[in-house]
């Protein structure tokens, strides 16, 4: 056996970093990067071959705290960062990591342009609803009404919706999962790994110093399950601590119901990621009125952006031959500037 046939045998210390990690005493970033490490051992990839790349917030501190490459960009443009890095090295498993702020403001529209190209990346958003890093300024994502200190009076925005943002943009990978449900987690993430395209991860978390309180019962492992719907794909939509509640489609509604004497787990609905129609109508169910969907909410298989960029390529060459940029350059109308 070759050394290249050896099969990797990683750890999580493996993945650590010699950096002092510096964040807030309690805060969801901590189990976020834990989890990392921790599924990182098993999707394959050398540790030379994995990037993180970040932008700007308390989450973009994320690329020192990995024993990988990493590259922490500016506000924003983490995902063009990534998308460069990935096509021009499709080997490469790359990884953008950004916030609400940073991911769903300034870098909004990159967010949405990688979401429809289905590069092979994964982008992990970190929700908590808040400005963080910048001391508590209301984020694209806060309520209507929130109070911060940019909204004394209450926000009067609408918040976006990021998994139904990603849906829209074209995402072939949308899910969503919890920092305080460190397995679940932990399964998300390396469901996303193993996904060939573009896979979004959306994690809510508070910030413990300006938006303590933002997912109350579901950061308490004793409400939560009360609280929280896990997608299963083929399984109906069951929770509640004594698996009593569930999900059904009244005509055209979905509503909460309970189980028992009127309602059964055969009228529920069946979850089918594979099904965008039924993940738009989850995504659009937001908590508290509803429970949280957590888990894979959608996904599908169709060629990535690089592997149609290149047959582009390769039916170019084989059509005009290779290019020789010298000539390329020649080609057209030239001026001798005195």
């Amino acid at each position: 056996m070759t050394t290249a046939n050896i099969p990797l045998k990683l750890t999580r210390k493996d993945f650590v970093s010699d950096q002092t990690v510096r964040w807030c005493p309690g805060c969801g970033d901590y189990s976020i990067l834990a989890q990392i490490q921790k599924t990182l051992p098993d999707i394959g990839y050398k540790k030379e071959d994995i990037v993180f790349i970040s932008g700007i917030g308390c989450s973009s501190r994320f690329p020192y705290y990995m024993d990988t490459y990493g590259i922490h960009s500016i506000h924003g443009r983490a995902p063009t960062l990534a998308s460069g890095l990935a096509i021009t090295n499709p080997n490469l498993s790359v990884w953008v990591i950004t916030g609400d702020g940073d991911g769903l403001s300034i870098g909004g529209n990159h967010f949405i342009h990688t979401m429809r190209r289905n590069i092979n990346l994964n982008v992990v958003l970190f929700n908590n609803r808040i400005y963080g890093l910048t001391k508590g300024q209301y984020s694209p994502t806060s309520r209507t009404g929130a109070k911060t200190k940019s909204s004394p009076m209450g926000s009067i925005e609408q918040p976006v919706n990021p998994v139904a943002l990603a849906l829209s943009s074209g995402a072939t990978f949308v899910s969503r999962s919890l920092d305080a449900h460190t397995k679940h987690l932990g399964e998300t993430l390396a469901k996303a790994a193993a996904h060939k395209g573009t896979s979004f991860v959306e994690v809510f978390q508070n910030c413990v110093i300006f938006n303590p309180n933002e997912w109350g019962p579901l950061e308490d492992r004793r409400q939560r399950d009360d609280h929280i719907i896990y997608l299963e794909h083929g399984k109906p939509m069951v929770f509640g601590k004594n698996h009593d509640k569930g999900i059904r489609l009244n005509g055209f509604m979905p509503e909460v119901v309970q189980l028992g004497d009127e309602f059964s787990v055969d009228d529920l609905i069946v979850h089918d990621e594979t099904s965008k129609q039924l993940a738009y109508t989850l995504s659009s169910l937001e908590y508290p009125d509803f429970p949280a969907f957590m888990g894979v909410l959608y996904q599908e298989e169709k060629p990535t952006y690089t592997e149609v960029l290149m047959d582009q390529i390769h039916t170019a060459q084989e059509t005009k031959g290779v290019g020789d940029l010298n000539t390329l350059y020649r080609s057209a109308d030239l001026w001798t500037v005195a």
